[in-house]
């Protein structure tokens, strides 16, 4: 297995990531027809997710969100391979930060910052755009992959321009080590909960939808304040972020209040420009009172 992980990377990646960016981008539209209109990868899980979140919407306005989501899940999986190459010099080109002071305000201030987001447009770049581009130390939070080889590899890839990449086992363990220091925490916050039982409900896309609570949970615990931070795509292959603030004194917010805040940002992003959310996972596999 080990074997065959080394000649993926060596031998299919990482020649795909170093080619430039216009052949990706006709690699990508060959893979579009094979996902989308040969295969069908996932088309049922999304069309599925799509028309369940906008029921208000027409059957074809469903299957041009879709045929645009696979589109940009095209461009998305080809980006992700050229980070792998990518040169620092190459990716802050590609990637502005539209209001560094959203967030550096905090660090002048003296405090750490969570930054909350969801799986929007290509969080894979942002990642190894953003340590460079804040004054905080950016941590990244992260599920480790079953394949340790590829887990180990996507680590270095995310983290070889300053984030600190943490697994989602250690997340209490690194704030400790870290409260004397100044850093900006990445959660993500449109994954489905591992447990459903204990998690934080609400509506979501107009689903019953149970919320990750850790933004929530560690800025009250830790008194930090709360930025949303939104991707945008300004055209292929370019990125710009920017930061909005949710709350700078955690504490004082009632329970749930800062999720719904969160909740609310993302999904608006999502109903303003549906095709660059990520509609390929089982975002409701949960049933609320199941």
């Amino acid at each position: 297995m080990i074997i065959l992980n080394v000649l993926l990377y060596y031998l299919f990646i990482i020649p795909i990531s170093l080619l430039p960016f216009p052949i990706l981008y006709g690699i990508s539209n060959g893979l579009y027809v094979i996902l989308y209109h040969l295969t069908g990868y996932r088309k049922k899980v999304v069309m599925e997710n799509i028309r369940n979140s906008f029921p208000q919407k027409t059957t074809k306005e469903h299957e041009d969100i879709c045929k645009k989501f696979y589109k940009h899940f095209c461009d998305l999986i080809l980006e992700s391979l050229k980070t792998f190459t990518i040169s620092n010099k190459e990716v802050q080109k590609r990637v502005v930060c539209k209001n560094p002071e959203g967030i550096n305000k905090y660090f002048d201030q003296g405090r750490s910052v969570i930054i909350a987001g969801g799986h929007f447009n290509n969080w894979e770049i942002f990642a190894v755009a953003v340590d460079s581009q804040i004054k905080h130390k950016a941590i990244g939070i992260y599920k480790p992959l079953n394949n340790k080889f590829f887990d180990n590899l996507l680590r270095k890839t995310r983290s070889k321009y300053g984030l600190y990449m943490i697994s989602t086992k250690i997340v209490k363990q690194v704030f400790e080590e870290e409260k004397n220091n100044l850093t900006a925490t990445i959660f993500a916050i449109d994954q489905s909960p591992s447990s459903h039982k204990n998690a934080y409900w609400t509506k979501f896309l107009n689903q019953d939808s149970a919320v990750l609570f850790g933004t929530e949970k560690y800025a009250i615990d830790y008194n930090i304040p709360v930025v949303y931070g939104r991707i945008n795509k300004e055209k292929r292959g370019h990125y710009s972020y920017e930061f909005f603030d949710v709350t700078d004194q955690p504490k004082s917010l009632q329970y749930g209040e800062i999720t719904e805040k969160v909740t609310r940002m993302l999904e608006a992003d999502i109903n303003e420009k549906p095709e660059f959310w990520l509609w390929t996972h089982r975002r409701w596999k949960h049933k609320k009172n199941s």
